[in-house]
This record gives C-alpha cells, structure tokens and sequence, in this order.
C-alpha cells in the first residue's frame, strides 16, 4: 500500500463529519426549528382560523336582530357612576335609566370571604346578549383584554367568555354563527334567540341542529352549575387543575331575557375566592334557574359603565387583567 495514500485519523474524522456527521447536524438543526415553530404556532403565532361559517336566519324564528349600534341608547345606558366601594353588605351602583331594551342593575356583595360582582340585566331581545372577539377576529392565541374588547364594542357591560382560543375543540356558537363543530366533553351552554339558556351534552345534538333550534350564543367550557333550578355540582367538583378558592365568571338566566354576569375576586388577602360549588349556590340563591362556569382565575373581569369594576389578578400580587380570546357583553 502506498503510504502517501494512507490517511491519517484526523483527516478520516474529518470526512466523517462532512458526510454522515454533518447530515445528522442537518437533520438535527431542522428538527429543532420545526418543533420552535410548532411550539410559537401552538401558544404563541396570532392564527386566524375563520371560514365559511354557518348562520342563525333570525328570521326564522320570527325574530329580528337589533339595529346597529343605537348611540342615543348607548349614550342613556352609559351616563352612569362607575364609583364602588367595598362592603360585606350588597352595595349597587346607579342603575341604568329604564329604557325599552336594555335594564342592568349592579351590585356587590362580600361572602364566604370572596368580594362577588353582580349585574342583572332585563332584556327586550335575547340578541342584546352579544359576544365579541379580540381583534374582532376568531382564530389561535389572537387576545385582547376584556375592557379593550368591550370599549371597541361600545359595550354597556361585559364579562369574558369561554377562552375559546385555549382549546381545540368545543362549540363555538357567537351571535348565530357557528365558529366551531367540533365535540368536546365539556357541558355546552346555549342561549336561545327567544331569551332562554339551557345546559346540554354536546352528544346529544350536533352544532348544525343546535343552530337550527335557535341557538344564538353556545360556549363550551362548564360545567354547568344550576339546571332547572337544582345545584348541578357538589362539593367536590372542580374545574380540572383549578384550586378550590379561586377568581371566577358564571352566567345565569332567571327567566327569559331576565340575566345575569357573576364575578368574584380570588387568590388574594382581601379576597379568597369560590369554590364551584359556593358559586353554584349564589347562583341560586340570586334566582338563576340556570348557571354556567365560564373561564376564571386571572380571565374572570367584569366591565361596567367604561371601566374594570373587580380586580382581576392571577398570583394575588398586582390587579391586572389577563388577555382573552372572547368576552361576552351588552349592547346593541
């Protein structure tokens, strides 16, 4: 063997790594981008996710839609003292002026160690209960906060919603448009075009037949905490993960078109929180013959005449809302 032609060990490693070695940087390289870009994708990257989307004919139910936005009404609703003090009695801000369409009456309450925010609202037309997304656009990580959603609605009154954008699947049924079709195991709560609200299992009926039975508003979080009039928890139940005491939302009817937003502070000195099952029953003893859990810990905000009524908080430490996917709120 010629010894010119003998490669020493440095030069075989050398070769080594620009074939073999050098694929394997390559592949490794790109593999490590595409799992960053599905991460980004996943949690991060605004993705807006609307199509051709299924809607209610109101028209079928002999129902009309309100006109767009009615600034003398808006204007009547909205000159109200946002002013609120804490008290461990209810306390209620001026109420709306009465007006044809739209009545709210808010007031706060101090119970089980928890600062609870109450609106009822009278209803002429169950489509005065609306829903809004962040950036008016439905799609993946794309939020806003619940005031920012509500101020660009020109909303008189707004919670946030399910937090649509946290989950793959789950109806998404807003303002007669079917968003989403897709099951999930979670209770549904739909709210009719003729002012009622009912808790189903998404089993039972398809999005397309919910829409075709009226169905103006369906979110898909839960569970459902007072059905026909009966607490629809126990004490043990619990939002998968969540603590006990927590910050919370829940929506109820009391009879059709007759509604009302709960919001409760938690995770703080000044405010423990709710339990499901505390929730379930204040719902009930404020007349809710039906009452939904929507999104909570630091989501729960409830906006009232311009301004961020409770104190949203995540850790406890600062008040400071959490960006959302949705909100659900009054107006025209």
């Amino acid at each position: 063997m010629d010894p010119d032609r003998v490669m020493d060990p440095e030069k075989q490693n050398k070769r080594k790594l620009t074939g073999t070695g050098l694929w394997r940087i390559l592949f490794g390289t790109v593999l490590a981008a595409f799992t960053l870009y599905a991460v980004l994708d996943t949690f991060v990257i605004p993705r807006n996710m609307q199509k051709g989307a299924d809607t209610l004919n109101l028209a079928m139910f002999g129902t009309a839609a309100p006109a767009a936005t009615d600034t003398s009404a808006t204007a009547a609703t909205a000159g109200l003292s946002a002013a609120a003090t804490a008290t461990p009695e209810p306390s209620a801000l001026p109420d709306s002026e009465p007006q044809e369409d739209i009545v709210i009456e808010y007031k706060e309450y101090y119970q089980n160690g928890t600062a609870i925010y109450v609106a009822d609202m009278r209803l002429s037309s169950a489509q005065y209960l609306r829903t809004a997304f962040a950036r008016d656009t439905y799609g993946r990580n794309v939020t806003a906060y619940t005031s920012s959603i509500a101020a660009a609605h020109n909303a008189l009154l707004a919670i946030n919603g399910d937090y649509y954008g946290a989950q793959e699947r789950g109806y998404v049924i807003r303002n007669g448009v079917i968003y989403r079709s897709t099951r999930s195991s979670a209770d549904v709560l739909c709210v009719y075009t003729d002012g009622t609200m009912k808790v189903i299992d998404p089993k039972e009926y398809t999005a397309e037949e919910l829409l075709a039975d009226g169905v103006w508003q369906a979110f898909s979080f839960g569970p459902g905490l007072v059905v026909d009039g009966e607490l629809a928890v126990s004490v043990k139940d619990e939002v998968s993960r969540a603590m006990n005491s927590n910050p919370r939302t829940a929506i109820g009817m009391i009879e059709p078109n007759h509604f009302i937003f709960v919001v409760a502070d938690g995770r703080s000195m000044s405010s423990a929180g709710l339990s499901l099952y505390e929730l379930a029953e204040f719902m009930q003893s404020l007349g809710a013959v039906t009452a939904y859990n929507l999104d909570g810990g630091g989501s729960s905000t409830m906006y009232y005449n311009g301004a961020v009524v409770n104190n949203p908080t995540s850790g406890g430490r600062t008040s400071k809302e959490r960006a959302v996917s949705d909100i659900i709120y009054i107006g025209s």
